[in-house]
């Protein structure tokens, strides 16, 4: 079910260009229950808001936006305006119906009673998750990727960043296979446990508190033949050495949560490391890469 506020709510919102967007969007998801980002088409900016409690994780959104500040160069004001919390909830729900993704995948909101599309593999999430319910350009990215891949039936999956556990239960349910499911925060790690056993695959996906590739347990599953990596742009640069020494001969890496600008960026890190671009699928102003180690 979908969390309900008892204390009132809030938005929060920045207006940034688009160099800075991944940063503050990534500020504001630290601290709020839902995050979306919309284009101003006159001017190019981008506005970035989330939705909180009053007063809730104020010291972490502070400590957020400092960090983007600093890694972006671009200071700009955090604005609020008040939310009412069932008309949040209302919207979320109506924004949120059964969405087709690709030929094989639906997600479905855990709000619907209707019958799931029939020919599909369903995954049923929470629609007041932040990240990671298949509205974002690169998760439906990384699942179209999926497909594209799948033909090749890979054994050791890995999840890195997994978030709601979407992109470790779609592999899951469509390769019945066993996947390791990552990311840094608690909650993420609860949250995907929970999805995982929602959709009849918490016996597939392992999810795991880790702090991707220097963890022993990421590691030790190694070499693995699909990994998921839909982080950051920067961060999938940094750890462009380690995924091309943890991929097997012949694996695959679909890498997102990058935005089209970047995507030749992530891509030369990678192939200094000797992978190949296979596919560069655009998601609206995402892109999702699928690189491929030799073998």
């Amino acid at each position: 079910m979908a969390r309900r506020h008892a204390t009132p709510l809030e938005t929060v919102f920045v207006t940034v260009p688009e160099d800075a967007l991944e940063a503050y969007e990534a500020a504001l998801d630290s601290a709020c229950d839902t995050v979306g980002f919309f284009r101003d088409n006159v001017t190019g900016d981008w506005r970035v808001e989330g939705v909180k409690p009053v007063g809730a994780n104020e010291p972490e959104l502070a400590a957020a936006l400092m960090l983007a500040e600093l890694v972006t160069g671009i200071a700009v004001p955090l604005e609020r305006a008040a939310t009412e919390a069932e008309g949040w909830l209302a919207r979320t729900y109506a924004s949120f119906p059964e969405q087709p993704i690709g030929k094989r995948f639906a997600v479905r909101g855990t709000h619907l009673t209707g019958k799931p599309t029939s020919g599909r593999v369903t995954l049923t999430l929470d629609a007041g998750l932040a990240f990671g319910s298949g509205e974002h350009g690169s998760t439906r990215g990384c699942i179209v990727a999926l497909e594209t891949v799948a033909r090749r039936h890979p054994r050791r999956i890995l999840d890195l960043g997994t978030g709601s556990g979407i992109l470790a239960i779609a592999a899951a349910k469509l390769l019945r296979r066993k996947v390791l499911a990552t990311d840094i925060e608690p909650w993420s790690v609860k949250v995907a446990r929970r999805n995982a056993i929602q959709n009849g695959v918490g016996g597939l996906v392992r999810a795991k508190l880790a702090d991707g590739w220097h963890h022993p347990t990421v590691r030790g599953g190694a070499p693995y033949d699909l990994v998921f990596g839909n982080i950051l742009a920067r961060p999938l640069c940094a750890m462009a050495k380690d995924l091309s020494v943890h991929l097997a001969p012949g694996g695959t890496a679909i890498l997102a949560g990058l935005l089209g600008t970047q995507a030749r960026m992530v891509l030369a890190a990678h192939r200094r490391r000797g992978l190949v671009l296979e596919r560069m699928l655009p998601q609206g102003p995402w892109t999702t890469l699928v690189v491929r180690k030799k073998g």
